[in-house]
């Protein structure tokens, strides 16, 4: 499991643990990473840490390997890893983009494609990537996110298909959650001139809705029942069906429901 030190990753992790799973679990953050391990063996699981970086190729490769030769086997993947990142477009610096692409997409590409060949070994294999409610609908100010979200929806669906085709005994889900209660807003990069601090308060008055533990429960009882698709929350579904009913009438809906989610300037230094 990627981006196991916080949030989504955390209470899936501890979730796992309390189900008997095995767990390699891993993330950029190591201080982080150690706390999930220790609630992790508090529940008796076996648990192997690694600190990683997904949008290093390299060592997400051997972080793969590392995890087939420890425990013999690799039977679920969960690419959870991401970050979150406001900022129009014209505010936006390229490589504030490349930076979200890199984290968001590269890494659920970097972990599926390094892991994909253990999974086909096991004979029971099961990919769980994390997109987001922004895989499925845009609002302003997300371009960033959104089209990374958007392409791991797509990485996976597609990826789901050629299983399917393949005959290979691997299962694929998209995971799309709401308004998690997490870190990931608070930790947001925000472009130049925006004002961070109000970035998470938006998101903690208006979109932060649900627990990481419900999130992850609901995530585990799609990949019991292997679910395609994985939406989290009354919200997601809703605005998902608005999407699909209306989708010029969605996008008209949210630039004008922006106006209530308006992010402060930067505050100048006295």
């Amino acid at each position: 499991m990627t981006g196991a030190g916080s949030g989504i990753g955390r209470a899936l992790a501890v979730d796992l643990a309390a189900r008997g799973a095995r767990l390699a679990l891993s993330d950029v953050d190591r201080d982080g990473l150690e706390a999930t391990a220790v609630r992790c063996e508090a529940r008796g699981a076996e648990v192997r840490t690694d600190q990683l970086d997904v949008t290093e190729r390299e060592a997400v490769l051997a972080y793969a390997a590392a995890t087939r030769a420890h425990f013999g086997v690799v039977n679920q993947v969960y690419a959870n890893a991401g970050i979150a990142y406001y900022g129009e477009v014209a505010r936006e610096e390229f490589k504030d983009i490349e930076r979200v692409l890199d984290v968001n997409f590269w890494g659920v590409v970097n972990t599926a494609k390094a892991f994909l060949p253990h999974l086909i070994d096991s004979g029971d294999g099961h990919v769980v990537a994390v997109s987001s409610l922004f895989g499925l609908i845009t609002l302003p100010g997300q371009s960033s996110y959104s089209a990374s979200k958007f392409a791991v929806r797509g990485f996976t669906e597609s990826l789901r298909q050629e299983m399917l085709v393949a005959r290979h005994p691997v299962r694929v889900s998209c995971v799309h959650p709401g308004g998690i209660r997490t870190s990931v807003a608070r930790s947001a990069g925000v472009a130049d001139g925006l004002d961070p601090d109000s970035v998470a308060r938006v998101f903690d008055r208006r979109m932060a809705l649900h627990s990481p533990e419900m999130a992850a429960r609901t995530i585990l009882t799609g990949v019991r029942r292997q679910r395609a698709r994985i939406l989290i929350g009354g919200e997601a579904k809703l605005f998902d069906l608005l999407n699909r009913v209306t989708p010029i009438g969605s996008q008209r809906f949210w630039a004008w429901y922006s106006r209530f989610l308006a992010v402060a300037p930067r505050k100048q230094a006295s």
